[in-house]
Formats: C-alpha cells, structure tokens, sequence
C-alpha cells in the first residue's frame, strides 16, 4: 500500500472506484473477455488523462496506482506498471479528435450502474497484446495505428503475423499499385480492387539464390503458397501454376491464376523478373478476355490482371495502362533475402568437418 492512499482521500476514493469497475469488469468478461478488459483499459487510462492525476499527484503515480490496486486486486495479473502506462497510451492513441469516429470505436458515453464507457467497435475486436505492439510502433500515428486494427479484424492475424506486417510497411504499400482500374471498372469494384493491391510487393520469405530465372521465382512462390497468399492479402483462393487456356488452336499458360473472394473475380497475375515493357500490357490483356469467356461465370465480376515486375517506369506504366480497355495493375516486388549464385558449394560437406575436428584433436 503506498503512502499517498493513507493521507489522501481523494486517491482512496479514486482506487477504490477503479477496483469496483474492475471486478464488474471481471464478471461481464466471462462472456466477453477481450471487450470487457478493453473497456476497464480505456476507462482507466481515460481517468488518468482526464483526472490529471500525474499533474495532481506527481510523476511517480502509476507506480502508486499499481501497487494500490494489486493490493486491492491480488488476484489480477494487469496492473503493472508497465501496463497502466500502456492503458493511458492506449486512450490518448484512440481519443484524438481527428481520428475518433464511429466505426473505430464506437459512441462514448457512459453506464451509470458500471461507472464504464460505453464503447464498442473495432477497437476492442482484438487481444490487448495485439494493441501493444500497435501502441509501441504507432503512438504518435492514430491513422496507421487504425489500419492495422482493421487489418488484424478483417484478417484475423496473429500476433506474429501482425509483425510481420507491420516490418514489411503495409500501410504503405497497400493500394498503392499503378491501375487503370476506376476507368475500367465500376465504381465499388474499382476501389475494392484498389485496395487489394500493393506496391512493392515484398517476397523476403523466399528463399532463392541471386541468379533466379522467371521460373525460379515462380516455382518458389507455389512452394510456399502459404505466405504468398498471406502477402497477396485477404480474400485470395489459389487456382493454379501455369494454368492452361485453350483459345482457339493456340494453347496459352497464365503464370498464376487466383480467384478473389471478397471482389468476386478471377485474378491473373504475371511475374516479370526484369523491367516492366509496355509489351506485357497485351500479353496480360489477352489472358484477361480469355478469362473472361473461358473460365467467367455469370454471377462472377470482371476479371482482374496483375503485373509484377522487377522495377519500372511509371510514367511509361501509366501510359501503357490507358492503352488497355482491361482492369490492369502493376507492382514492383521486392526479393531482398537472396543466398549467393555458389551457396551450395560454399558449405563444408560433413567430411570436411570430421577432417577439421580430427585437426583439432591433433594439434
């Protein structure tokens, strides 16, 4: 117990209210775990900023406020100090003015039986572990703070998986691929369609050595479909590697072929390991109007094509787009993590090894 609930009444009052709240919290968790944990989270750091009380009762308060309500609350395993500091950031994140809407987080206002914020939404849909890997990388940002909210919602990441994406910059990279989709596409496809893309690309999983041909960086790509699928973004349903067209007498093979479930089309998507040439604009096309008489369903949107390249212009990207009456982006990717061209030869075999070992043992 500190010494400042024993001379102030105020302070009593205060953590007295908190570990109320907090064992009504407890209860309405049995159903609602992660929302009703949230909810004492942004009422306790609302307090903190609201009430004032570092300004109040000096800077070594959360100290204060931790020891207090473990000793009213032994069996909670929340309040370190560490954690309260991350509740208080966790408000000021969400509660600026120029970020705070609706969809986020719902109407605030407040349940007189609880004494609790009334906020629902998006913010409490995911674990407080999750918040504080967003806290610790977007605390000054709320609008990339709330992409990746959304992202783990929509996608139902994982922690690590959240990481990942937050090491690979998503937020931009998202949606930012050259397009000609809003002059090909209706309106609401042309943004969902947007919104899928990405720009680079970033295929660091793979593991390829520096001289990769197309084909390498094809195959790797289905050999770890998994992750490729993870990077393409939600909604992407693998249908096939080199997948065959017969158009007319002439047998065709698209690199990859996917079906996007959220957009409700087929994506055909081509890999190019050198720099992006207007010439691929009608490679592309062609496989699209296959597509769309071969494969296309009635209830099924028009088809989507993807260009990934190396590098490119995109001055001469977009001019190659408006040549096409087919929804057409380009990325770039990037491939970072490359073993070198002998990677093999450079190992020691297990002979040299033993031979090494024998040395030592000698000398």
């Amino acid at each position: 117990m500190s010494r400042l609930i024993k001379i102030d009444k105020e302070y009593k009052q205060w953590i007295y209210e908190l570990s109320e709240r907090f064992r009504i919290s407890q209860l309405q968790a049995s159903v609602k775990v992660n929302v009703e944990m949230l909810r004492f989270y942004w009422s306790l750091g609302r307090d903190i900023v609201e009430l004032k009380v570092e300004s109040k009762w000096g800077d070594s308060i959360i100290k204060s406020i931790s020891q207090d309500l473990k000793n009213q609350l032994p069996e909670a395993k929340s309040f370190s100090e560490t954690n309260i500091d991350y509740m208080k950031r966790f408000y000021i994140l969400y509660s600026q003015t120029n970020t705070f809407s609706p969809q986020a987080v719902g109407k605030i206002g407040y349940d007189e039986k609880s004494n609790s914020p009334q906020v629902v939404g998006e913010l409490f849909s995911i674990p407080w572990g999750h918040h504080r890997y967003i806290i610790d990388k977007y605390y000054r940002n709320p609008q990339k703070a709330l992409f990746y909210v959304r992202k783990t919602i929509q996608n139902n990441w994982s922690r690590s998986v959240l990481l990942n994406f937050i090491g690979t910059d998503l937020y931009e990279r998202e949606g930012k691929a050259i397009t000609n989709f809003d002059s090909t596409l209706p309106a609401l496809q042309s943004d969902l369609a947007q919104e899928m893309t990405k720009d680079p690309y970033n295929f660091d999983f793979l593991a390829i050595t520096g001289n990769y041909k197309e084909k390498e960086l094809k195959n790797a790509l289905v050999q770890d479909i998994t992750k490729f699928l993870l990077e393409l973004g939600t909604g992407f349903a693998y249908v096939g590697r080199e997948y065959r067209l017969q158009i007319g007498q002439t047998e065709k093979f698209i690199d990859m072929l996917f079906y996007n479930l959220n957009l409700r089309c087929y994506v055909v998507i081509e890999i190019k390991v050198k720099e992006f040439d207007s010439d691929n604009i009608g490679q592309l096309g062609t496989y699209i109007t296959a597509v769309n008489h071969i494969l296309k369903r009635p209830e099924d949107n028009p088809t989507v094509g993807l260009l990934v390249c190396k590098t490119k212009d995109n001055v001469l990207a977009q001019y190659a787009l408006e040549s096409s009456i087919q929804p057409i982006g380009i990325s770039e990717y990037e491939l970072s993590n490359l073993y070198p061209a002998n990677f093999k030869g450079t190992l020691p075999s297990i002979e040299d090894i033993e031979n090494e070992l024998k040395n030592d043992l000698h000398s």
